[in-house]
C-alpha cells in the first residue's frame, strides 16, 4: 500500500485547493428577444427553443382577481 513519506505542507495544501475554484455559468443572448439565458435551454422569457415557440408564456395573468 501506498503510504506518503512525509506530511504535505500548509503552502503546498493551498495551492492545491486553490483549483478547486466555482465557475460562473455561461450564458447566450436569446436569438428572439436577445434577453440572456442558459446555452440549450427553452429561453425562459420568451418560450422559444431552436427558433420556434416550444412554451407558450403568458403575458396577462389567465385567471380574474375576485376582490
Amino acid at each position: 500500500m501506498a503510504v506518503p513519506k512525509q506530511k504535505q505542507s500548509h503552502a503546498r495544501t493551498s495551492q492545491r485547493r486553490a483549483q478547486h475554484k466555482i465557475t460562473a455559468p455561461s450564458v447566450n443572448d436569446c436569438p428572439q428577444c436577445r434577453r440572456p439565458r442558459r446555452p440549450h435551454r427553452v429561453c425562459p422569457h420568451c418560450g422559444f427553443y431552436g427558433g420556434r415557440e416550444v412554451v407558450h408564456m403568458h403575458d396577462e395573468h389567465d385567471h380574474d382577481h375576485e376582490h
